[in-house]
């Protein structure tokens, strides 16, 4: 008999799914955990002597340390216990106890290990909406948000409620991170990109936007949804005021809903610029909740938190109509909740310590330590990159990653069309087995065709990137000689 589960019979949107960040280069590195069991049983027989990942965003895998008062609140939620010993006040900060105290207050049975509201708790849901009304100066309601396990459930939320079939499409920007590709995959759309344009430092064009949306509309696809990644992934660049006034203005003139990507907004690396988010932006221009379908994602996987394995994030719905809000609810509830050691960082990243707090000034030196290292790994890489034979980067304005542009002799491309791979991912192949260092090729998230990239994450820790810079640049220098044409 024939297997009853076999690839052949699988659902063909999973087999048409594709997720970059942890694919061939990643499955390369651990497939049996070979090169670290290498190291560890025979030492000295590779030509590097540790793994350095520089692949995904993962902070603490890689050495960051959480922030404080995040913790501190966490642990006394999970082990409400502790705040009726006296010893309790010794250990951890007095506005950690009492937000604690406030958090449990709003958690029925204060039990942080039981199901909660399908949409999060509302007290948490509340604390979201302050914090986001505080950094727009415009009002939140915490009935907008959906707090979710980080903002990728919340992205597949979207997809599921927008695409029909594979004639309902999704402006995606390219390169974008896979999430967007292998959701609009799985959920049986279509993407439809539009590409950013690297001469301006990926800049973001509304007339590539027209030119794609026109393109999809003549071949009878119903354009749902612009996605817009701010900041950038992988690209790190940081989308000026104006331009967001004319995404916003273009989204509104073509019925699009925006889906706004904005995990990033705390990784800002350059003075010129800031993050504005799509809501303020909206708002600004003069357009209530009835005039644009909007949909912000945030994580607490990112910005200066790093808290990938907890979970958390939240998207903030609005102008949706109430039978619209009814059926992303009904998809909420598919899921039960989501987990509450999330929701409960949710909240604290859009609400930390204040000026006045005790935790205030560790936190800010926790913080601001982390933003500025990242500023100048990101700075150290960037100018390694743009001393290479071959190489153009720009300027990481924000996020965690580079993108630089690899320019590969003809030769290479020839091996790797010989070897049945991307010229890139053949180079970022050739790289792990020479140097240990891990990168995504950037056929992973698209790219211009004729044009080879690597995303590099800047997360190694600080002490790290000279490493990363010499082995890199050993490598670079002898593939560009083997391959020279």
């Amino acid at each position: 008999m024939a297997p009853s589960v076999a690839v052949e019979n699988l659902n063909p949107k999973v087999l048409k799914c594709e997720y970059a960040v942890r694919g061939e280069i990643v499955i390369h590195a651990q497939v049996s955990w070979r090169l670290q069991q290498q190291l560890q049983t025979q030492p000295g027989s590779l030509p590097f002597d540790e793994i350095l990942y520089c692949n995904i965003g993962n902070p603490q895998s890689l050495g960051q340390q959480p922030v404080t008062f995040f913790r501190e609140v966490l642990a006394l939620c999970d082990h409400p216990s502790l705040l009726e010993k006296e010893e309790t006040k010794s250990l951890f900060s007095a506005d950690a106890i009492s937000r604690a105290k406030r958090i449990l207050s709003t958690i029925p049975g204060r039990a942080t290990g039981a199901y909660s509201h399908s949409q999060g708790i509302k007290g948490l849901r509340d604390a979201i909406a302050a914090g986001i009304a505080l950094r727009d100066g415009f009002p939140a309601n915490a009935d907008d948000i959906f707090v979710t396990d980080g903002a990728s459930p919340g992205v597949h939320m979207m997809m599921q409620l927008l695409l029909r079939d594979e004639k309902d499409g999704i402006l995606c920007p390219i390169p974008q991170y896979p999430l967007y590709s292998a959701s609009i995959a799985l959920h049986g759309g279509t993407l439809i990109p539009y590409y950013l344009d690297e001469k301006t430092g990926w800049g973001l064009e509304i007339s590539e936007l027209k030119k794609q949306l026109e393109d999809a509309r003549s071949k009878g696809i119903d354009v749902r949804a612009l996605v817009v990644i701010n900041p950038g992934n992988p690209t790190g660049q940081v989308l000026a005021e104006d331009n967001q006034c004319d995404i916003v203005r273009f989204c509104k003139n073509e019925g699009l809903v925006l889906l706004a990507d904005e995990v990033y907004q705390e990784n800002i690396y350059v003075d010129d610029k800031k993050f504005n988010s799509f809501k303020k932006i909206a708002r600004s221009i003069g357009y209530g909740e009835d005039d644009l379908p909007l949909v912000s994602f945030q994580s607490v996987s990112k910005g200066y938190y790093g808290e990938c394995g907890k979970r958390g994030g939240y998207m903030e719905i609005t102008g949706f109509s109430a039978s619209v809000r009814e059926q992303v609810y009904k998809i909420a509830s598919v899921n039960l909740c989501s987990n509450i050691t999330g929701q409960i960082l949710a909240s604290l990243i859009m609400n930390p310590p204040k000026e006045g707090d005790e935790s205030y000034a560790a936190y800010k030196a926790e913080k601001d330590g982390i933003l500025q290292s990242l500023a100048r790994r990101a700075k150290a890489l960037e100018d390694a990159f743009n001393n290479l034979e071959g190489i153009s980067c720009n300027k990481a304005e924000g996020a965690m990653y580079l993108f630089p542009q690899i320019h590969l002799p003809q030769k290479a491309i020839e091996a790797a069309k010989a070897a049945k791979k991307a010229p890139d991912a053949f180079y970022a192949l050739r790289l792990l087995e020479a140097t240990g260092i891990v990168v995504v090729p950037g056929s992973g998230f698209g790219q211009v065709p004729g044009t080879w990239h690597i995303r590099c994450t800047i997360l190694p820790q600080e002490d790290k990137i000279p490493a990363v810079i010499t082995r890199f640049k050993a490598f670079h220098e002898a593939f560009m000689a083997e391959y020279r044409d």
